[in-house]
């Protein structure tokens, strides 16, 4: 049995960036979705996961997946290496955490990885936002699988099985995006991550010259207490008759 991995909370770090968990079932349009964030939000970075399974055609070492053997990836289970890991159509699929340890301190970072995995990160990252991509409907979802051309029926059908797992997992998500119409689920991932970055505690974490200047003195205090996550400083004071 291996050791957890140690916790990775951004709130540890003032001006750290986001950690953001994208969920799907195969098919519903996240690796697209995620590509296309990354091209129209700057500062963001999706960590490239590693993966048993063999690689597809078009799949490119390091832009799609890090392929490696079993024993390699159960070696890094064994380092505690991995931020979280899941066994998927049975295959390991597992996030580095130096990887997003590093990055997180100049960028945000986006993980998309499966509900179990999810799971993992909001147990050590308490402070990650999660989003779950829902497709329009089942019969959209079968359709887009079929249009892959990838799969066998048998296959896809393991598919749709594993989808509606993995749906009803919903409730234990942040956001949920439907992608019924591509640009439109684009734009509402985009708003997420634009409102998340505007939250109290990261945008002070990353303007301590602005509430300086602001404040003076005064803002040390208030800067301290929003890190911390308190809310003191927000609430109307005692009223003295």
């Amino acid at each position: 049995m291996t050791e957890a991995a140690p916790g990775l909370d951004s709130r540890d770090t003032p001006g750290a960036g986001a950690l953001f968990i994208i969920c799907a079932p195969s098919g519903a349009g996240k690796t697209s979705l995620v590509r296309a964030l990354v091209g129209r939000v700057p500062r963001l970075a999706v960590s490239v996961s590693h993966t048993t399974r063999k690689r597809r055609p078009g799949e490119r070492e390091g832009r799609d997946y890090h392929f490696v053997e079993r024993d390699r990836f159960e070696h890094m289970l064994a380092e505690n290496a991995l931020l979280e890991h899941a066994l998927v159509f049975d295959h390991y699929y597992g996030t580095s955490q130096q990887w997003v340890e590093r990055v997180l301190r100049t960028r945000d970072v986006i993980l998309e990885i499966d509900w179990q995995g999810a799971r993992q990160i909001r147990a050590r990252a308490p402070d990650a936002v999660s989003i779950q991509v829902l497709p329009p409907s089942l019969e959209t979802l079968e359709e887009r699988l079929k249009r892959r051309g990838q799969d066998t029926h048998e296959t896809i059908a393991r598919r749709m099985r594993d989808a509606i797992e993995e749906m009803t997992h919903l409730a234990e998500f942040d956001y949920i995006v439907v992608n019924d119409h591509f640009e439109r689920a684009l734009a509402e991932l985009e708003a997420i991550v634009m409102a998340e970055r505007a939250r109290t505690a990261r945008r002070l974490g990353r303007s301590r010259d602005l509430v300086g200047r602001l404040l003076g003195p005064r803002g040390s205090g208030i800067l301290a207490n929003a890190l911390a996550g308190q809310s003191a400083s927000r609430m109307p004071a005692e009223r003295k008759d």
